[in-house]
């Protein structure tokens, strides 16, 4: 169970239990989805078109661009900015659900509202992940630029990579996309079970790993566009080391971003890279939900048991 449930038998997860699970969640997930985060990052960060009938840019396609960056790159292109990505993932992943658990717990005992509402737990999903993101914002600019340079590398490590600045780009789509992707994310994990229909012979730990995986897709398609924005604002100051790949832009900001996306690419441009993010949001959500839960009655038990 995810969130503090009142009608249960046991003791609600203790923070250092809920925060533990969390980073293993993350740590075990993001090493499965780190090529598909790469790619969707290369789309993203691409001007030109990514359209596999109108082929202008360096990457059109799924396939041909995980072709392409193997031929180029080689097998451990696709895990670039994995050291980042990892701490990344262990560090909002503690954030996030220590945070939700606590939050939700305090709704259910400060407040008038009922703690197991879907409604709850999108209002405490968003909040735990802002917390998250201020966290560990630092570490997702460094995982996108690793990620977005190609070869040779212009700047190889990570002090290079965070100026003064560098810890607080792209703030603002951060974190007005985190609160309802997060938000939905909690939401739907939370509402699609009670529609038993959907999934009549799934149970257990399987219903968690599909359940979590409708719901990261419903919301990274809500939320899709301010993702983008924000990884075109991280890269800010980092042109040089992209020249070779594809054309670049500069940004004077997030109003400026969404400008210039909509002036020279189109309502199209703020989709580029959807593919493989619905793939690695059903992959990533639907994971990262079912080892939480696998590592938290795991602990659980194994307290039990002493």
């Amino acid at each position: 169970m995810v969130g503090y449930d009142p009608g249960s038998k046991g003791a609600a997860p203790a923070p250092e239990d809920a925060a533990l699970s969390g980073s293993a969640a993350g740590m075990v997930t993001r090493a499965l989805i780190s090529p598909l985060d790469v790619i969707k990052i290369r789309f993203q960060l691409q001007i030109e078109r990514v359209s596999s009938r109108h082929p202008e840019g360096k990457y059109w396609g799924l396939f041909q661009a995980s072709r392409c960056i193997l031929a180029e790159e080689g097998l451990p292109a696709f895990w670039k900015g994995h050291v980042p990505a990892q701490l990344l993932s262990v560090c909002f992943g503690a954030v996030q659900f220590a945070s939700f658990e606590f939050l939700t717990e305090m709704a259910h005992k400060s407040t008038a509202y009922d703690s197991q509402t879907a409604g709850v737990h999108f209002v405490c999903g968003g909040l735990a992940a802002c917390s998250a993101t201020v966290a560990c914002q630092p570490l997702d600019t460094l995982r996108t630029r690793f990620a977005a340079q190609g070869e040779p590398k212009v700047r190889a490590n990570h002090r290079h990579h965070l100026g003064p600045w560098g810890s607080t780009v792209a703030w603002v789509p951060t974190l007005v996309a985190v609160f309802p992707y997060a938000g939905l994310q909690f939401f739907f994990y939370k509402k699609l079970p009670e529609h038993y229909c959907l999934f009549p012979s799934i149970v257990g730990n399987l219903r968690s790993l599909v359940c979590g995986s409708c719901a990261g897709v419903i919301s990274k398609t809500m939320t899709y566009p301010f993702d983008l924005i924000k990884k075109r604002l991280q890269v800010g100051g980092f042109e040089e080391a992209r020249v070779h790949l594809d054309r670049v832009r500069k940004y004077g900001g997030f109003v400026d971003c969404v400008s210039q996306i909509a002036r020279e690419e189109g309502l199209r441009g703020f989709l580029k890279g959807l593919s493989p993010s619905l793939v690695k949001a059903a992959v990533s959500t639907g994971f990262t939900f079912f080892w939480y839960e696998f590592f938290l009655n795991a602990i659980q038990n194994l307290k039990g048991s002493q």
